[in-house]
């Protein structure tokens, strides 16, 4: 009967036992599909010894082994596609890096030349030897490097071995309810995220992983259902398992019964048709029931990604992460004419709407050059503002080319980390300079440009009277304000459980951020992925929270939520949680304003 076609069936044979996986949320959805699992290539390595007169064959081995994925991580990079979320083409340079290190490039073959280790064996053995550093040191940056180190590996590991794992395309047929797959791996580099781009590929599932590692971001990015953090679900899962992620939970069902299978189905096509209703709101102004506006801004990487803004209905860029200009380069530093022309093409795609831009954010997570990190701690060291007054040239580069383009419409200038007084003054002095120096070069630009401060650091959510005195706005950076404010590596599975975006001290900091913008008379948002949470929506509305800035993918989706909530229920409610100090007391009154 045409109607069972739109069931997946299970097939003949005996019962498979049923179980639950629990792990981290990363990607709201539903994915009902076949398990296509990815084994580790380190698993099918072989330990011999090569002759003496074979070592330098094998050594030519291993080169051409990394010089097959350099190509491939340049063919990558030139076939992505225009619709391909900005962050892989920043992951992929940063893999590209990792594989030219001389780590990974010159030391295993010294291992070959030494031990006469087989070229899988040496080069196995060298990533082992780095990653048992990188678990002695408990820091941010360290721990996401080791895990990048790792996934450029497994890519060199295939190669040797002839063993590259590609998804099968689909066939086409008639038959539009074939089990489509869900990847289950102890960890999925984004570059090879690419390749279940246009095939049955529906969510991904993986050992570990946080709730902003790379794959997380990328998920949210391609909107796939995904959850991570999964310990042990690549090898309690079996190849072919009927699976269904609950990305809203978290949640993995291995082998559900019809029953629940069914359940989930019906909630699969209740979400899409909830989603094809939300492009219904592209042009639907943000205002409340009682008639307040709020304003929706988008996150952007890259100027290609303004499109996806203006289509979302974005009313201006709230946050462009001018850093992915600078990361992955052979020539490190892009010149200002580079710069210029980048942010003038993202102010002139957005037509007149502002683009907040926010000045280079490097360290930690996201390094310049993989070889010039030495600091112990590089989350709290020499990153952002601070790497930028190290170097002022750097710095007074990247300003004059912002203020170029300000000459082409509405900028606004966003520093981020700062935490003293005389870094804003430093900033700001640098701004003057290099507005006096385009003065002196008759270079137009827009003299009462906006510049506005971050809040991501709790010294300077407590110190909020020597910010809002000097600056025009603030931008909560909620990400990073979670992270220092509860010492959580967020990009740690193992305390993953403890980034909790409603510990009472991270909503009274919010909370004192917006009041104290509200008092001063300037405009603050969030900019952090607290305010692309549905789940959030309300809360932060209740707290005063007027601008909201998100990933595009989460516009409409928040817009939704404004549309329905109503202020004058909501702020009681709130109140009542920003004075509660118990966890599970707050977390119920939070689902409670979602009823409102």
């Amino acid at each position: 009967m045409p109607a069972e076609r739109s069931r997946p069936r299970f097939p003949a044979g005996p019962p498979v036992a049923s179980f639950t996986l629990h792990g981290i949320p990363v990607s709201r959805g539903i994915a009902i599909g076949r398990a296509h699992l990815l084994a580790p290539a380190a698993l099918d390595v072989k330990h011999y010894l090569v002759a003496e007169e074979q070592v330098e064959a094998e050594v030519s081995r291993l080169q051409q082994a990394l010089a097959a994925v350099h190509k491939e991580l340049q063919t990558l990079w030139n076939e992505l596609p225009k619709d391909a979320p900005t962050e892989l083409g920043a992951f992929i340079d940063v893999h590209a890096l990792i594989l030219s290190d001389p780590m990974i490039s010159e030391a295993p073959l010294d291992i070959i030349r030494q031990r006469h280790y087989n070229a899988e064996w040496a080069l196995l053995t060298q990533i082992d030897e780095l990653s048992a550093q990188f678990d002695e040191i408990e820091d941010l940056y360290l721990r996401e490097r080791k895990a990048d180190i790792q996934q450029v590996a497994e890519r060199v590991l295939k190669v040797l071995l002839g063993t590259e794992q590609m998804l099968p395309k689909s066939d086409g047929g008639e038959d539009e309810f074939q089990p489509q797959m869900i990847v289950v791996a102890h960890d999925i580099s984004p570059a090879d995220m690419l390749q279940f781009r246009d095939r049955s590929f529906i969510g991904f599932v993986t050992d570990v992983g946080g709730q902003n590692s790379h794959t997380a971001i990328v998920a949210r990015s391609l909107d796939i259902p995904a959850a991570v953090g999964m310990s042990g679900a690549s090898t309690l899962i079996d190849q072919d398992d009927w699976l269904i992620i609950d990305g809203e939970a978290g949640v993995v069902i291995a082998n559900p019964s019809a029953l629940v299978l069914e359940q989930y189905r019906e909630r699969q096509q209740a979400a899409a048709r909830a989603k094809k209703k939300l492009q219904k709101l592209k042009k639907t102004p943000a205002i409340t029931k009682d008639g307040t506006e709020i304003t929706l801004l988008a996150n952007i990487e890259l100027p290609d990604d303004c499109p996806a803004a203006m289509e979302a209905g974005a009313n201006g860029v709230g946050l462009f992460r001018s850093e992915f200009l600078f990361m992955g380069r052979n020539s490190k530093i892009p010149s200002e004419d580079e710069q210029f022309e980048q942010y003038k093409k993202a102010v002139v795609a957005m037509k007149g709407r502002p683009v907040t831009i926010r000045t280079l954010d490097i360290g930690a997570d996201k390094p310049l050059d993989q070889s010039e990190q030495t600091a112990l701690n590089p989350a709290l060291g020499l990153r952002a503002i601070r790497y930028c007054l190290a170097e002022p040239q750097i710095f007074l580069t990247q300003l004059r080319a912002i203020l170029r383009a300000s000459a082409f419409g509405k900028v606004r200038i966003l520093i981020p980390m700062l935490a003293h007084a005389f870094e804003i003054d430093q900033s700001l002095a640098m701004i003057a300079q290099a507005k006096a120096e385009l003065r002196e070069q008759n270079i137009k630009f827009d003299d009462g440009v906006d510049v506005g401060a971050m809040i991501e650091i709790p010294a300077a959510a407590l110190a909020l009277p020597m910010f809002v005195k000097r600056m025009d706005f603030l931008s909560i950076g909620t990400n990073d304000l979670i992270q220092y404010t509860l010492a959580i590596d967020r990009v740690d599975y193992e305390v993953a459980h403890l980034y909790n975006p409603l510990h009472p001290a991270v909503l009274q900091l919010i909370s004192m951020t917006i009041a104290a913008g509200h008092k001063a008379g300037i405009d603050v948002a969030v900019c952090g992925e607290m305010a692309g949470d549905v789940k959030l929506t309300r809360l932060l509305l209740g707290m005063g929270l007027r601008e909201f800035s998100m990933h595009p993918a989460q516009l409409l989706s928040v817009k939704q939520e404004i549309l329905n909530s109503d202020l004058a229920r909501i702020m009681p409610q709130t109140r009542k949680i920003m004075r509660s100090m118990e966890p599970n007391v707050i977390a119920d009154a939070v689902e409670q304003l979602q009823l409102m």
